[in-house]
């Protein structure tokens, strides 16, 4: 079932075709409550300038908020879903209740298209945060793909976007010991944060490590202990749920952390030499880039 709404009493009457029970499930926000034609496709990040008509086209916002389902496993498919703002992660469900994380959806990210096929989702979307989601009724984006060709190609590509990305992980998880995982996953968040206009270098992990592990395919304890040694050599500083990034490069390049023991006499000879006074030319510090990708 989806979650109870939590909306306050609205005047306005959308258009027809907007009403979907997704609509019950959120609460309507204060201030905006509609996007027009170029808004979306401006929050896709795909063009609108060759998109011409006369008709006022809009498009529903509803606010969910954090731990609220936005579409559960085999409820009827009718919407596509458009984060404005605010992060989700979206899972497969099996008999046990036991939760795979499929992925985390931000802003600019389309999610739902996995009910297209058979009319009914898939996995079920929850909201990691008060969320800000713009509705995409499929009918009406059939509707303006008929009428507008250009707009068609450009939601195919956000479909293959997401498709990519998918892929992506798959090859990662095959591929890549445990701490290179981590340390690719936190490439790709400091990346999409890029995109979405914020800092890259120092953001909130909006997902639990379990939820983390859940999507690399790791246990708790192995994000855990992993995030710990990528701050204990200096790769990234960890305060709670709150990242900084300090060495992009050698997390993107980064293949396998070395063991313990060699990290403990690099951690300790480096701080060593910071602490001693400075007597004629130096070597040069050991580079954790290098030693975690040799």
């Amino acid at each position: 079932m989806l979650s109870t709404p939590m909306t306050e009493t609205r005047s306005d009457i959308p258009p027809a075709g907007l009403h979907s029970s997704s609509v019950e499930a959120g609460w309507q926000r204060q201030g905006k409550l509609w996007s027009n034609l170029k808004e979306l496709c401006d929050i896709l990040r795909i063009p609108s300038a060759a998109i011409h008509t006369d008709e006022e086209l809009l498009f529903q916002h509803v606010q969910f908020k954090t731990g609220q389902r936005i579409h559960t496993i085999g409820q009827p498919f009718d919407t596509l879903y458009i984060v404005h703002s605010g992060f989700l992660k979206t899972v497969l469900i099996d008999e046990f209740g036991n939760e795979q994380v499929l992925s985390f959806p931000m802003k600019g990210d389309m999610f739902g298209v996995d009910g297209i096929h058979s009319k009914r989702y898939a996995s079920e979307a929850v909201a990691l945060s008060n969320c800000d989601l713009i509705l995409l009724p499929f009918k009406k984006l059939a509707a303006l793909g008929r009428a507008h060709i250009e707009f068609e190609h450009a939601i195919y590509s956000v479909m293959s976007r997401e498709l990519v990305r998918e892929q992506a992980m798959v090859s990662m998880l095959g591929a890549l010991s445990a701490e290179a995982r981590v340390a690719r996953f936190l490439v790709s968040l400091s990346e999409r944060y890029a995109d979405m206009g914020y800092s890259s270098k120092l953001f909130n992990l909006r997902m639990t490590r379990h939820e983390i592990g859940s999507y690399l395919g790791l246990t708790l304890e192995t994000v855990s202990r992993t995030l710990s040694a990528f701050n204990e050599i200096g790769l990234i500083s960890v305060d709670q749920r709150s990242i900084g990034i300090k060495d992009l490069e050698a997390l993107r390049t980064l293949r396998r952390l070395p063991p313990s023991s060699t990290r403990a006499k690099q951690v300790s000879s480096k701080k060593a030499r910071a602490a001693a006074p400075v007597q004629g030319p130096q070597q040069p510090e050991g580079d954790w880039g290098q030693l975690a990708t040799a």
